[in-house]
């Protein structure tokens, strides 16, 4: 059954497919296992040997040595195992070599089927601990299928499967199989058919990723993220701020003629990106997340979190954004309930105002 070819083509398993051979002979031990169960009816503990310098394979049968037997197929009595060696003795397990001289073409075909369960299970273990280390990151993939609303990419130079989901994707891009992208490594999760890696291009990570790749500051440590937000292929937020003085960590992230800050955008397909300097006095930190409208005044009620907002007329609009985006990521990025009013308002509803 075994010859040089056979453990040939495990050494070549090894280099494709990144499975230890030990595994895999474990594998091939355990589908020989059932097998032989399947074809003789074996009932007891077995074990299987590959001896690859001879290139033959054993079946051990294994009997526990008893006073008195109940089960013939798992025990073996005191005085039939001192027949085969004198030293055997109650408690002891007598090994017998029961190896067939062949198996049946259905028996073999259950070896199979238990080997490439196996090393299925050992591929999909594998892909867990790899991509595990790997959450957060951002990887080249190659789009290679759709079904409905959801795109399955293979991450470049591992062979693994990707998943994203209709959420995970950027509603103003197309993707078309064989298309080369960047996905962000969200997270893995359980399925019953295994470990699947979730990916993104919508999720903030992968935006803060990009700003890292591009920022050298931020990767060094010398500018921090405080916040960041976004509504996927529209607009995006990014609080950033430095402990060192004599670092701007608005022009780091912006670079010189806006090149950092533009390369994110780029690869974002033209998302708008606001780059704001962050602050813990919320009368400074939510005027600078309304960018880049113009706010002349804030009045803030701390015990509600809510924050009263004026702005010029003409900039209204602006500081409110398309369908309220604007100031929906103002206050998604501050954690305040921001209530943008035009500087018209203090005239028409003085109530209000001195409320």
């Amino acid at each position: 059954m075994m010859n040089k070819e056979f453990f040939q083509a495990l050494d070549d398993l090894e280099k494709e497919q990144r499975i230890s051979k030990e595994s895999m002979i474990e594998s091939i031990e355990a589908g020989l296992v059932s097998a032989y169960k399947k074809e003789y009816g074996y009932a007891s503990q077995i074990s299987v040997r590959l001896n690859e310098e001879k290139m033959t394979y054993k079946v051990y049968g294994h009997k526990l040595v008893v006073e008195e037997v109940e089960d013939e197929e798992s025990q073996i009595s005191l005085e039939d195992a001192q027949d085969i060696d004198k030293k055997y003795k109650v408690g002891d397990v007598v090994i017998e070599d029961i190896t067939p001289k062949d198996f049946s073409r259905i028996a073999a075909q259950t070896a199979k089927q238990v080997i490439l369960q196996r090393i299925n299970d050992m591929k999909k273990e594998m892909i867990l601990n790899e991509m595990s280390d790997r959450t957060g990151e951002i990887l080249s993939a190659i789009v290679r299928r759709k079904e409905g609303n959801t795109v399955f990419v293979e991450i470049t130079g591992t062979q693994m499967e990707g998943v994203m989901t209709i959420n995970d994707q950027v509603p103003t891009e197309t993707y078309n199989v064989n298309d080369v992208i960047k996905v962000y490594v969200k997270k893995i999760r359980d399925t019953q058919h295994g470990a699947q890696v979730v990916v993104s291009r919508s999720a903030p990570g992968f935006v803060r990723r990009l700003f890292e790749l591009e920022v050298p500051e931020i990767k060094a440590g010398l500018v921090k993220v405080a916040g960041i937000v976004r509504e996927a292929g529209f607009r995006t937020k990014i609080a950033v701020y430095s402990e060192d003085p004599n670092v701007d960590a608005v022009g780091s992230c912006i670079g010189n003629k806006g090149v950092r800050v533009n390369a994110v955008v780029a690869e974002l397909g033209g998302e708008k990106i606001d780059v704001i300097e962050y602050c813990e006095d919320p009368l400074e930190y939510i005027p600078r997340a309304l960018s880049p409208a113009q706010v002349l005044m804030v009045s803030i009620n701390e015990d509600e979190k809510n924050a009263r907002v004026i702005v010029p007329d003409e900039k209204l609009s602006l500081a409110i954004g398309r369908s309220g985006q604007n100031a929906r990521l103002a206050a998604k990025l501050t954690g305040w309930k921001i209530d943008v009013k035009p500087y018209s308002s203090l005239n028409t509803n003085p109530e209000a105002d001195a409320e």
